[in-house]
């Protein structure tokens, strides 16, 4: 059994009680505001080839619901001479560089860059893909300022079709960190897989809906709240982790919710709401009376709707009647807590 040390409730108190009047605001990356503008989703959102504007949002967009897209396709406004690709790529925010890739070949985001924020007490990372050029002169560890230049929009990509002139977009994601094991992690589950960009693996971040995240923004001004934006996510599914020490706990403390039973006893797992992209969004901690079960994960629930609703992560499974978590479920889990 693991008590809560006080100074780290000391932190969670003052992360559930933080005033969000505060809490910078998040800009739009690019100069195309049409998100805002009620009818104009076409003229914002690139589709995939041959398919709707509703292929280029954040969640089970793609392949008929069963292929999960982490991020926003944004269009451009403005091309160049030779009609390729203009327009400057912002920061949402103000933040710091931690990552970019300028070898297109390694990822299908082609060039791309890595932000990372604190919004709300939170701590966020942007990420801006497909891009043609990131300014010459960023360097990891490098402050920006929330709507400073850092780059070109493009279409620079890894994957085989390309990305056309007429789709060209930025790709914008916003994403919570998982763990900064990622790759020791990674090494250990499939140990015949490259990982060329080490803890900025994609599979290392997890993304929220930028879409929803700007327009409730948007509509709530100064009122918004990340961090209640964050623990009223729609749950999917309900996990019991036998584990009472990993890093989302003091990156995300914001996140979690006491138990008085835990915090006397001490915490020896957690119980973790999942959404239906994987996001722990509500985490509380169980003292070792409350915990029966000796398997490592135990799926304690399941909300069906959402299943059928946003199915791509295929984090958990119905075999036989019987919900169980499915072997992505088992690998996010395994990246949490490891």
């Amino acid at each position: 059994m693991n008590r809560l040390p006080r100074c780290f409730l000391l932190v969670l108190q003052a992360a559930l009680t933080q005033s969000h009047a505060a809490a910078q605001p998040l800009l739009l990356p690019t100069a195309n505001h049409a998100l805002f503008e009620p009818g104009s989703e076409e003229k914002f959102f690139a589709g995939t080839v041959g398919k709707s504007w509703t292929t280029g949002m954040f969640g089970c967009v793609r392949s008929d619901g069963w292929q999960m897209h982490e991020g926003l396709d944004i269009k451009c406004l403005q091309r160049d001479s030779r009609g390729e690709p203009a327009d400057p790529v912002l920061a949402t925010a103000d933040g710091a560089v931690v990552y970019f890739s300028t070898k297109p070949s390694l990822s299908n985001y082609g060039n791309y860059l890595v932000l990372r924020h604190r919004v709300d007490g939170l701590e966020i990372y942007s990420l801006y893909a497909h891009l043609k050029k990131i300014r010459d002169d960023l360097q990891p560890g490098q402050n920006v300022q929330a709507g400073e230049p850092i780059a070109t929009l493009g279409r620079t990509s890894n994957t085989r079709e390309g990305i056309s002139k007429d789709r060209a977009h930025v790709h914008f994601e916003l994403n919570l960190f998982v763990n900064d094991r990622f790759s020791t992690w990674f090494k250990k589950a499939f140990p015949n897989q490259r990982n060329d960009h080490g803890e900025w693996n994609g599979q290392n971040l997890l993304g929220l809906d930028p879409r929803l995240v700007l327009l409730e923004e948007h509509r709530q001004g100064t009122n918004f709240s990340l961090v209640h934006f964050m623990r009223h996510q729609t749950e999917l599914c309900r996990v019991l982790a036998r584990t009472a020490h990993f890093p989302w706990l003091s990156r995300y403390p914001a996140l979690i919710e006491q138990n008085s039973l835990a915090e006397r006893e001490g915490a020896a797992g957690y119980e973790i709401s999942l959404n239906y992209n994987g996001v722990p969004f509500r985490l509380v901690p169980r003292a070792a009376s409350e915990i029966k079960s000796k398997v490592r994960f135990q799926l304690l629930s399941v909300n069906e709707a959402e299943y059928r609703k946003n199915p791509c992560r295929r984090l958990v499974v119905k075999r036989g009647g019987r919900w169980e978590l499915g072997r992505n479920g088992q690998l996010l889990l395994e990246l949490l807590t490891d």
